[in-house]
């Protein structure tokens, strides 16, 4: 538990509590389609993770939550000819730093089975070797761009790449990942027999945008025009289940509070009533009927019970001699 309480403080100095609000993110709303003149065409779903990359283990747990949610709500898809949703996670190494067993363990079993949902999954980063092993060995596709190697473990590091891409000897693998350009990549794919094929270099086609960071402008805009803004723009604050549970405790606590004042209501109008019936007669009665009122709803002490059993001996004793001076049966 100590455990659990610190971890979830990590979280929560990084921001935690903003993750855990309403709405939640529903993963059908990112694989709509356009409207208008884009009907039929995918959209582009962009987490502005900026900021929250200045916090390593609440992007973490994002990033992993996301995959597996996706792997415990989609349907198998089998081997589909294209993905019906492909995420591509920027500063992967975020992902891996410091990153216990158990936590990429569970990111190779998604990545391994969440093919079969019709996911396709990159991991972005500006080094391969970020990434563990177990998690690269479920990677069909690689795009290398260029690395520059200014120390033995730069060069090493480089060596290392090169040997893992499949080559067919007609292009010296290693030394085109040190001296690719702007917009050149080494690609290797998996080919229809899901084998990896030889290792290309090739030329990258821009992208029809902005080459640069987007202005608030521009992204502003972007937000108000999204057809997910009317859903996600404004915070829902629900019943949590913790104002539930105070409002329980301060039920019962006032539900206990009037039941002690019956209790001393009840209490004070029997005292009242025996101190009515006073004299021998009364308090021989209470002793002889053994009983006393409300003793269900407290424990007598000790010296409360040798006492009370005293006065019941006693109160019957005096009882009989009593009756058998009336009925003239009292023996002399």
């Amino acid at each position: 538990i100590g455990a659990i309480q610190r971890g979830l403080l990590t979280l929560e100095e990084q921001g935690g509590n903003k993750f855990f609000g309403e709405p939640m993110l529903n993963i059908d709303d990112l694989m709509q389609t356009g409207s208008g003149a884009m009907r039929g065409r995918g959209m582009i779903n962009v987490f502005a993770a900026d900021k929250l990359m200045n916090s390593p283990r609440l992007y973490a747990s994002f990033l992993l939550w996301l995959l597996a949610e996706l792997f415990e709500q989609l349907p198998e898809a089998g081997d589909l000819d294209k993905p019906k949703l492909v995420f591509f996670f920027d500063e992967a190494h975020l992902l891996f730093n410091d990153a216990p067993p158990a936590l990429l363990q569970k990111v190779e079993q998604v990545v391994r089975l969440i093919r079969s949902k019709g996911v396709g999954v990159f991991f972005i980063t500006q080094n391969p070797t970020d990434i563990p092993d177990s998690v690269s060995s479920q990677l069909g596709t690689r795009v290398q761009h260029g690395l520059r190697a200014f120390s033995p473990k730069e060069l090493k590091s480089i060596k290392y790449i090169a040997e893992t891409l499949r080559s067919d000897g007609s292009i010296d693998v290693e030394e085109e990942i040190k001296n690719l350009g702007v917009g050149e990549a080494i690609v290797s794919t998996l080919d229809e027999k899901g084998i990896p094929t030889f290792a290309r270099k090739i030329m990258v086609a821009p992208p029809r945008s902005q080459m640069g960071v987007a202005n608030i402008s521009d992204i502003q805009f972007a937000i108000n025009n999204s057809q997910l803004n009317q859903k996600y723009a404004v915070a829902v604050d629900n019943f949590s289940a913790y104002e539930a549970i105070m409002q329980q405790k301060i039920q019962a606590q006032e539900s206990q509070g009037d039941e002690a004042t019956q209790r001393g209501r009840s209490s004070s109008d029997e005292e009242g009533q025996s101190g009515s019936s006073g004299g021998i007669f009364g308090a021989l009665l209470s002793s002889v009927s053994g009983s006393s009122r409300g003793s269900s709803r407290r424990t007598d002490s000790g010296l409360d019970r040798f006492t009370k059993n005293m006065m019941s001996t006693v109160g019957r004793e005096l009882g009989r001699e009593i009756t058998r001076g009336i009925f003239g049966t009292r023996r002399r």
